[in-house]
């Protein structure tokens, strides 16, 4: 049987494509990130917005060595087998470029689209269990509450089976990624701190040289730090909201924080009047060596992946600019 790559991408760095990005630009940004010598990127699948499955294939087919990250499929959204077989053909088609990131969703979306579970942890340890030996060519496991695929085998298995991280934020959810997944993503904001309690969450892995951490994080790069930490602010619009609380809590100014969102009118104001020094550890911002800096603290905490959200009205040319982080590796 193939078996998972089992080396992680560790010190890399990969940039997101931004859900609202023009169609037009969709694949140029993906080609630009590769030519700047990003090492991942990273597509997502927001309700509304754009498939994670149906952008992976173009964005693979029209690069040629750069890793694709799919960030993430909700379980609740496509049956594992199918889910199984779309990943393992790409993973065919472009072996070892590929890692698969699945999640809970986000509730009110999934609601929604009515695929909210009454047990969500329930639902993702199934389906990451079954996900897993399906891309193996193994048979499926034995029916679950919400996961039934019993003797379901794929025949067309990759050579090198992607791995599966767990975009999960609640620690029982993230304790589960040690359990059934190959490692974390661990969306924005992913300060040093919380990437090192979520680890602490998901404990040992069997094999922890293996174990993906890939982090999400706003981002804006400038010769002008105080440039780049106003364009990156728009990026922290969301983080003083009550579902954002995992990320803040392990951080020392987490009640100041909550404080300052309660006395501000709306999110937007919230994001532009907080401190300078809290925009600081909540993103990638600041001059090239303020951001590389940056970048280095989340590896050092544990991330394989740095991923970088670009900010700003002009995402390809933001693209460039964070690029520059880059510049003095080998």
């Amino acid at each position: 049987m193939p078996e998972t790559d089992t080396i992680p991408a560790r010190g890399r760095v990969g940039v997101m494509l931004p859900r609202d990005l023009p169609v037009r630009d969709v694949l140029p940004y993906a080609r630009r990130a590769e030519e700047l010598g990003f090492d991942q990127v990273w597509v997502v699948e927001d309700l509304g917005w754009r498939g994670g499955l149906a952008q992976a294939g173009p964005v693979l087919a029209s690069t040629s060595s750069i890793t694709v990250g799919i960030g993430i499929m909700p379980a609740g959204a496509r049956n594992v087998c199918f889910a199984a077989m779309e990943l393992a053909t790409l993973a065919q088609l472009y072996p070892g470029r590929l890692i698969a990131g699945i999640g809970h969703g986000m509730p009110d979306w999934m609601r929604q689209a009515g695929a909210w579970p009454t047990s969500p942890l329930t639902l993702i340890k199934e389906y990451t269990t079954a996900l897993r030996l399906l891309m193996r060519g193994e048979p499926g496991p034995a029916g679950g509450r919400y996961v039934r695929c019993e003797g379901v085998v794929i025949t067309e298995t990759p050579d090198i089976v992607p791995p599966v991280v767990l975009g999960v934020r609640g620690p029982k959810s993230q304790a589960a990624a040690g359990e059934v997944a190959d490692g974390l993503l661990l969306a924005e904001p992913a300060a040093p701190a919380y990437i090192a309690s979520s680890l602490r969450h998901l404990g040992s892995i069997s094999d922890a040289s293996a174990r993906e951490v890939v982090t999400y994080d706003a981002a804006a790069v400038d010769d002008d730090e105080d440039a780049a930490l106003a364009r990156v602010r728009d990026g922290l619009t969301a983080i003083g909201e009550p579902a954002w609380a995992a990320h803040i809590d392990p951080l020392p100014f987490a009640a100041q924080l909550r404080e300052h969102r309660a006395d501000c009118a709306d999110a937007r104001q919230f994001a532009q009047t907080m401190p300078a020094a809290w925009v600081r550890q909540l993103s990638i911002a600041g001059t090239p060596d303020q951001a590389r800096e940056a970048i280095t603290a989340r590896h050092a905490a544990g991330a394989t992946s740095v991923v970088l959200t670009p900010t700003g009205p002009d995402a390809l040319a933001s693209l460039d600019s964070l690029a520059r982080v880059l510049d003095p590796r080998p």
